[in-house]
């Protein structure tokens, strides 16, 4: 990695604290992420080996990789934005003027931090519930859930950071709209 973002616009980016400690942090996120879903292919083997070659049935190994891809699809949210790793379709943008597009990003951007802090206050309400109730997961294992869902409030929280650092950074001047040269 170069170190430096898709659109990112040379010299005062480097030099916001808020971006570059937002940007840190979604490092974080996506080491976290990799490590989980390198957790998630070892107990995938460790269930292969235990029901193809040993012959023993599995009892918490399903389940446990459900629950480290939730966790790495959570928790690698931040991370995904900061590369803008997502997908995107930029044919109206490029139809647009600088001005324009910079405003449509704006109301983008806007629209995602409204979208992602109701999901992100909604599945806090939700792991609050599952903490205070005990739920467990209905299965022979039956693992405490709230452990898991942990990872929804806290990836669409770190995601919400990111976004509102990527508000912060069009705002300033630090990164084009959409990440595409001025015409």
């Amino acid at each position: 990695m170069s170190g430096t973002l898709p659109g990112a616009v040379s010299g005062p980016r480097e030099g916001d604290a808020f971006i570059r400690v937002v940007h840190s942090i979604s490092r974080l996120c996506g080491v976290a992420a990799a490590g989980l879903l390198i957790a998630a292919l070892l107990v995938t083997c460790h269930m292969i080996i235990v029901r193809s070659f040993l012959g023993q049935s599995t009892i918490w190994q399903t389940e446990t990789v459900i629950y480290l891809t939730i966790g790495a699809i959570c928790v690698g949210l931040p991370y995904v934005q900061m590369l803008r790793g997502h997908v995107n379709v930029d044919l109206i943008p490029l139809a647009m003027g600088p001005k324009l597009r910079l405003i449509w990003m704006v109301l983008i951007l806007i629209v995602s931090i409204v979208v992602v802090a109701m999901i992100a206050w909604y599945s806090w309400e939700y792991l609050h519930q599952a903490w205070k109730r005990n739920w467990k997961s209905p299965t022979v294992w039956a693992p405490r859930i709230w452990f898991v869902w942990t990872a929804m409030p806290l990836g669409f929280g770190l995601l919400l950071l990111q976004l509102i650092a990527d508000l912060w950074g069009q705002l300033r001047g630090y990164e084009r709209p959409f990440w595409l040269e001025g015409k």
